[in-house]
């Protein structure tokens, strides 16, 4: 069995927690082929994105004081985690390389005043390069044999949308059966980056953040994986964020469909493109927990295990806004949401969730939070001087939630029992959205009634432990 193992930053935050990594990889390791992907070490992508939007004040001063940071950090989680005196050098070679490296870029960058898209990729590509040499030494200094390579290396090969760079599979897929086929096969273990991919020209591209996820269901897919694993600090996707519902579970199981819904509305075990490639090969996805490797986890896959329960769980998020576009002149008017779209999209503004009122002259739009005033803009100065649109208002003090379970397919009354169960909380829905497959509905709630509103839901369906 051939399997990918992604570990996230807390996962890799500490030299204890990477030599708990190292021991859960041995124990795959004894009886089947395994490839790692590891983030970076918890916030150092953080500290990497400040210093990517600070540089061009930043005097050589800040700079090395920067980088005499983050190598303290991991000179000394290499000197803490690998005992061999051979393997600790090597590592540490590779480390002090890399931050050489860091420190010429950012003195660079420091020095022409700004940061593009690509240079800010290149910035914060370091994390996992940093990351990726320092758990492969902790898997050779247990006596594995185990090589670090960097995500272009491996084979994810991407276009150059620096940011949030998509995947060319067909590439991705030939130079991972060229690179990792056969050190698997050989019984070898691939460390390799994530969040970050390389075009075809060798320029460092990050998937966007999260992106890590996707990295290990892009080369699970390119190597043809029996299973990919997405190991973190919680025992899998919950019924809703515990942090907002404190008798929150463990969901089992899901299918495709659900988990990519629960993470494209804000659950965030899961990156949502993490399904696009896995459930394109049937790859299953399994979600486990690195400090609780016991615990059963959730596993993904094209069709959920037969249940009594209608929906499986309530993902929320207030990272978002909403613009509210009116005006009577848009009724009947063809291509008027279509233009909206494409100068949003020309924006690189990425619409979450949409409504629109049966009348044509209401038109409501969920961006993420940062977005939402930019967006504003862009449709008052597209459609007002048109006098097509009569008020463009953004609202950054807004929540969606959505609720999900393959269940809802044909089963009257849902809704009903949803919105029922959040009035008698004396919570107002600002507006409703639900897709034709039925397996969410979304709406959207002011910040202040996020919690009520899950909580709501989460009782009446009873989603809690115990239940």
């Amino acid at each position: 069995m051939r399997i990918v193992m992604k570990f996230g930053g807390t996962s890799v935050g500490s030299a204890e927690a990477i030599r708990r990594v190292a021991e859960i990889v041995e124990e795959a390791h004894r009886e089947h082929e395994v490839l790692v992907v590891t983030s970076a070490m918890s916030g150092v992508t953080d500290e990497l994105e400040r210093a990517a939007r600070l540089v061009p004040r930043w005097t050589e001063e800040d700079v090395k004081n920067f980088v005499g940071r983050i190598r303290r950090r991991h000179v000394e989680t290499v000197n803490e985690v690998i005992s061999s005196n051979l393997i600790r050098r090597e590592v540490l070679g590779h480390v002090d390389s890399l931050l050489d490296e860091l420190e010429k870029v950012l003195l660079g960058l420091s020095y022409v005043g700004e940061v593009t898209r690509r240079s800010a990729d290149l910035v914060l590509s370091f994390g996992e390069r940093l990351a990726a040499p320092i758990l492969a030494g902790a898997l050779r200094d247990r006596g594995l044999e185990a090589e670090h390579l960097e995500a272009g290396e491996a084979g994810v090969i991407t276009d150059e949308r620096f940011g949030e760079a998509e995947p060319i599979l067909p590439a991705c897929r030939r130079k991972a059966q060229r690179t990792l086929v056969p050190m698997l096969r050989s019984g070898k273990i691939p460390v390799v980056t994530g969040f970050i991919g390389e075009t075809v020209d060798g320029e460092i591209t990050t998937l966007g953040r999260g992106g890590s996820d996707y990295s290990a269901a892009i080369l699970g897919a390119a190597v043809e994986a029996d299973e990919i694993q997405i190991w973190t600090d919680v025992d899998g996707v919950m019924t809703a964020n515990p942090r907002l519902v404190p008798d929150a579970r463990t969901v089992p199981r899901l299918s495709y469909d659900e988990a990519l819904e629960l993470a494209s509305f804000g659950a965030e075990v899961l990156h949502p493109k993490t399904v696009i490639p896995a459930r394109a090969e049937g790859i299953p996805i399994r979600v486990k927990n690195t400090f609780n490797p016991d615990a059963e986890g959730t596993l993904i896959t094209a069709e959920t295990q037969p249940t009594d329960e209608v929906v499986k769980a309530v993902a929320s998020s207030s990272d978002v806004g909403m613009v509210d576009v009116r005006g009577t002149t848009m009724i009947g008017r063809p291509g008027v949401a279509g233009r909206i779209f494409t100068k949003l999209g020309e924006a690189g503004i990425n619409v979450i969730m949409i409504s629109q009122s049966a009348s044509e002259s209401n038109i409501s739009i969920i961006v993420s939070e940062e977005d939402v005033r930019e967006a504003a803009r862009i449709i008052e100065r597209e459609f007002v001087g048109e006098r097509l649109v009569d008020r463009v208002k953004a609202y950054e003090d807004v929540s969606v939630v959505a609720v999900v379970g393959e269940g809802m397919r044909g089963t009257p009354g849902v809704a009903s029992r949803v919105f029922s169960a959040v009035a008698r909380e004396g919570v107002n829905v600002r507006t409703i959205s639900q897709g034709a497959s039925e397996v969410n509905i979304s709406f959207v709630v002011s910040e202040e009634d996020e919690a009520k509103a899950v909580n709501a839901i989460h009782s009446e369906f009873g989603l809690g432990e115990g239940s």
